[in-house]
């Protein structure tokens, strides 16, 4: 029997501008770390204060989810798309008059508005993804758009360093945030330009749109009924948590226990990480031709705990080889955690992807608890608490992955 490929012909062109998407918030995502670092200097806040970038963003994703998935399932794959980036592009635009207040509450709002943007992309692309093909090869089409999410941050943290931390303090708040505003006007522009080409394209008919199209729609209650979806919303809570606090202060550890490394180097190196991350999809993209993706899951989760307990212990260039490898292993978490939660759900795979997004709040909770740890004790010593998230994760990838129906 021959196995089913990738996609099909006729959602090639639709395929690769979804994948596109995972792009453009993978550069928003990893520019907010570069952001944390350098309103710690310019507008003299804590870390865990600075903890509070992250919490603007990931804490629109759980505002987000619900909205962006009705909207979804009201108006179409399509129109998700086009309303996603109008708010990313929104977000970005509202840097300028948050330069021009010094304010970094206007800040996080601007992050806020552009975080509900990249929180309805998300919720769109990934059942749009899974959808543009057959079902056997969803986890494996998610991690591969992800590849490009992962191509997204190593770009991210190279224009921020180029853009923002290379700028030499001048003492005056107004001119450090010029760099910003440059930066985020740039960014907007081309994402309405990405919304504007979207709008001329032609989205062929998906299967599970016609497939459950006569069909009665089943309710929240119903989603619920099933364990392995109820598990994947968790997993990714602490997915995202751990992703949040290892990125808010990678750039924090660099400079503190790497001799002479200054924040625009600390940028390069985190970009240089997130290569790590792509080589990790990639690779775990390929395994998943051979093997099971929970079980591959597994793997990376392991991983993750042994290069955290590395990292803790400050041993120089090994605990920083390791804090870079960490972008290794859980690089295959996010997406393959989102393709098994939405396996064998047919017409609730749109309920379920506003959730399992909503799980990404994780990513607001935990950058400012590690703040607070690395304030009282250490950054090194706040790299074991991501350890918490990944027993969570390895307990989902090898026990409650499993697709089981009414378990309440």
């Amino acid at each position: 029997m021959q196995k089913p490929s990738l996609t099909e012909r006729k959602y090639l062109v639709t395929f690769a501008f979804v994948t596109s998407l995972f792009l453009l918030w993978g550069i928003a995502i990893s520019m907010g770390d570069v952001l944390n670092r350098h309103f710690q200097k310019v507008l003299n806040v804590s870390l865990a204060q600075s903890g509070l970038v992250q919490f603007s963003i990931f804490g629109a994703y759980f505002i987000m989810g619900i909205p962006a998935g009705l909207f979804m399932k009201r108006y179409g794959y399509k129109n998700g798309v086009l309303l996603g980036l109008c708010l990313y592009a929104m977000g970005a635009f509202l840097f300028v008059p948050a330069a021009g207040a010094e304010s970094f509450g206007f800040f996080r709002f601007a992050l806020f508005i552009l975080a509900c943007g990249l929180a309805t992309l998300e919720a769109v692309a990934h059942p749009f993804s899974a959808a543009l093909g057959d079902e056997v090869k969803s986890e494996q089409r998610i991690n591969f758009s992800q590849t490009f999410n992962a191509v997204g941050t190593i770009i991210g943290p190279i224009l921020g360093g180029f853009f923002i931390l290379s700028e030499v303090l001048s003492g005056n708040a107004q001119s450090d945030l010029q760099s910003v505003k440059i930066l985020y006007v740039s960014i907007g522009a081309v994402v309405l330009s990405v919304a504007a080409a979207f709008w001329f394209i032609k989205v062929p008919p998906l299967p599970d749109e016609q497939s459950h199209s006569n069909a009665p729609e089943r309710s929240y209650k119903e989603l619920f009924q099933y364990r392995h979806f109820r598990w994947a919303v968790v997993a990714q809570f602490f997915n995202v948590a751990a992703q949040g606090g290892t990125w808010a202060f990678f750039i924090n550890y660099a400079v503190r226990y790497m001799p002479g490394m200054t924040d625009e180097a600390a940028a390069y190196y985190f970009s240089f990480s997130m290569v790590m991350m792509l080589v990790g999809r990639v690779i775990g993209t390929y395994l998943m031709n051979f093997m099971a993706p929970n079980k591959l899951l597994a793997i990376y989760t392991t991983g993750s705990i042994i290069f955290c307990m590395l990292v803790s212990q400050h041993m120089g260039w090994i605990s920083f080889a390791a804090l870079i490898g960490i972008q290794f292993t859980f690089s295959i978490m996010f997406p393959t955690i989102f393709g098994l939660g939405l396996k064998h759900l047919g017409d609730l795979h749109q309920k379920a992807s506003s959730f399992i997004v909503m799980g990404v709040v994780g990513g607001a909770v935990f950058p400012p608890l590690m703040g607070m740890v690395a304030d009282k004790t250490s950054v090194a010593i706040a790299y074991l608490l991501p350890i918490i998230c990944y027993a969570v994760i390895l307990l989902f990838a090898l026990k409650f992955y499993k697709s089981v129906e009414n378990t309440n």
